[in-house]
C-alpha cells in the first residue's frame, strides 16, 4: 500500500505539474486533519505528521507536556505516567506519542482526502496563474478537447484553455485533435478552478502571426504599426521599415507571398491587406484604402478626413457592407468619408452657387434703405436718398441723350438716301 502511496503521487506530480516535496506535505498536512477530525482536540499545535520518502510509511506524533493534573488529555500527561515510562520526566517536561494512521476512522480518512484534494487545487491555481500570467499576449498551441454551442476547450500543455464564443472566427473548424495556434487573453477563475482564456478572433492573434513568420519583425528592422481586423473576413495591417533597404510591405509578403499565404492559412482563408505606414496621414489613409485608388485627401481638425476617388471606385473603396472604409479607420485612426468625383463635383457646385446668392443678397442689402433706417440717423439716410437719386437722374440723362444721338443720326441717314434716290430719278428722266 505504502508503494503504491509512493507511485501515486509521483504520477500526480507528473500530471498536475506540483513538485513532490509540495504533495509529501500536503499528504501530512492531510494526517494531522485527520487527527483533528478524529479526536477533536482543542489544538492541533503539538501534533505533526511523518511521511517516508522511500518507504511511504506515515507516522503521526503528538507532543503533550508533563503536569501534576490533567486539564487537557490531549495535550498533557499526568507526571505519574510519564513516570511509568521513565524516572526522569519531571513537570513541565515534554514527551512525544506516536500514533498509527490506521486507528483512524472512516471520517478522518475521507478529511484527509478533502484536505489533499484542496491543497492540489490550491497548488494547481497557483501553478497557472504563475505560468500563464507571465504569457498573456503571446500564442499558445493548443489542441481542440471538447466543444459545445458556447465553449470550445483546448488543451494548451500544462492547463486547459476555454474559447469563448466571442472570441471564436467563423472561418474556424474546432475538430476533436485539431491543432491551431491562440492568443492568451488572460488567467480567470470558474468556480473556484484557474481558468485560461484564449482567443482566435483579436486583432493581436495576426499580429502574433506575422511576428513568428517574418524574421525582420524580431529583428526590430520591420515594425507592425497598426492592426484592424474583422474576424473570419478580413484584415488591414500597417508596417514600416527602420532600414531605407528593406521594404516594410515586401518583407510581411514574402517570396511569391509565402509568409502572409502562411498566415492565411493558419486563419483559413481570411483576407489580410498589407498597407505601408506613414507619418503623412494623407498618405497613409491613401495606403489604407488600397486597393481602391484615391484622388484627393482633405483633412479636417476633429480627427476626420473627406476623400475623394473616382466614380467607378466607389464602391471599392466603401467595400461590401463599407468593410474597406470602416478598417480603413480603425487602422488610421481617422473618420473616413468617401465621395465619389461627380459627387464632389456637385457639393461644390451646390455651395458656390449658395455662395454667389449670399453675395448677391448681401449687395441688395447694401442699397436697401428701408433696412438701414433704424441703424443710421436720419441725416445720413437723407444724404444717402438724395445721392441714390442723382445718380438715378444722372443714369437717366445719359440714357435719354444717347437715345436722342441715335434718333438724330437715324433722321440723317434716311434723309440723305431720299436725296441719293431723287438724283437717280432725275438723271433716267434726262435720259429719256
Amino acid at each position: 500500500m505504502n508503494a503504491e502511496l509512493i507511485d501515486s503521487l509521483k504520477l500526480l506530480s507528473k500530471e498536475r505539474g506540483v513538485e513532490e516535496e509540495e504533495l509529501f506535505e500536503y499528504v501530512e498536512e492531510a494526517l494531522v486533519a485527520a487527527y483533528k477530525r478524529e479526536f477533536n482536540p482543542k489544538s492541533t499545535d503539538n501534533v505533526r505528521a511523518e511521511v517516508d520518502r522511500e518507504t511511504g510509511d506515515m507516522r503521526v506524533f503528538i507532543t503533550r507536556t508533563v503536569v501534576e493534573e490533567i486539564t487537557d488529555p490531549n495535550s498533557e500527561v499526568s507526571l505519574t505516567e510519564a513516570k511509568a515510562l521513565s524516572e526522569d520526566f519531571e513537570i513541565g517536561d515534554m514527551l512525544e506519542y506516536q500514533i498509527s494512521p490506521q486507528d483512524f476512522g472512516r471520517l478522518a480518512a475521507q478529511q484527509s482526502k478533502s484536505v489533499i484534494n484542496q491543497k492540489l487545487g490550491q497548488a494547481e491555481k497557483e501553478r497557472i496563474h504563475q505560468e500563464f500570467s507571465d504569457r498573456i499576449g503571446e500564442l499558445a498551441y493548443g489542441i481542440v478537447q471538447r466543444m459545445d454551442r458556447r465553449e470550445v476547450v483546448v488543451d494548451i500543455g500544462r492547463a486547459e484553455a476555454v474559447l469563448t464564443r466571442n472570441e471564436q472566427s467563423r472561418l474556424d473548424n474546432y475538430e476533436f485533435n485539431q491543432r491551431m495556434r491562440f492568443y492568451i487573453l488572460r488567467v480567470d477563475e470558474r468556480h473556484g478552478r484557474p481558468m485560461v482564456l484564449v482567443s482566435r478572433s483579436h486583432p493581436n492573434l495576426v499580429r502574433r502571426l506575422f511576428e513568428q513568420e517574418v524574421p525582420e519583425i524580431g529583428t526590430d528592422v520591420v515594425e507592425i504599426v497598426s492592426v484592424a481586423r474583422e474576424a473570419g473576413s478580413r484584415t488591414k495591417i500597417s508596417v514600416r521599415s527602420f532600414d531605407p533597404n528593406v521594404d516594410a510591405v515586401g518583407s510581411c509578403v514574402g517570396q511569391r507571398g509565402m509568409r502572409v499565404q502562411n498566415v492565411i492559412d493558419e486563419l483559413h482563408g481570411e483576407k489580410i491587406d498589407v498597407v505601408e505606414w506613414n507619418e503623412d496621414p494623407v498618405i497613409f489613409i491613401n495606403n489604407a484604402l488600397s486597393p481602391a485608388k484615391v484622388l484627393r485627401v482633405d483633412l479636417y481638425d476633429d480627427d476626420s478626413a473627406r476623400v475623394v476617388v473616382p466614380d467607378h471606385q466607389l464602391s471599392l473603396a466603401i467595400g461590401r457592407a463599407g468593410q474597406n472604409a470602416r478598417l480603413a479607420a480603425r487602422l488610421t485612426g481617422w473618420k473616413i468619408d468617401i465621395k465619389s468625383e461627380s459627387q464632389q463635383r456637385e457639393e461644390v457646385e451646390h455651395e458656390l452657387l449658395m455662395h454667389f446668392d449670399d453675395v448677391l443678397e448681401q449687395d441688395y442689402d447694401d442699397y436697401e434703405i428701408d433696412d438701414h433706417k433704424d441703424e443710421f440717423s436720419e441725416d445720413l439716410t437723407n444724404e444717402f436718398s438724395a445721392e441714390l437719386e442723382n445718380d438715378t437722374l444722372d443714369d437717366v440723362e445719359e440714357v435719354f441723350t444717347e437715345e436722342t444721338f441715335k434718333v438724330a443720326e437715324t433722321e440723317n441717314t434716311v434723309q440723305t438716301e431720299l436725296a441719293d434716290s431723287t438724283d437717280s430719278a432725275e438723271d433716267e428722266t434726262m435720259l429719256l
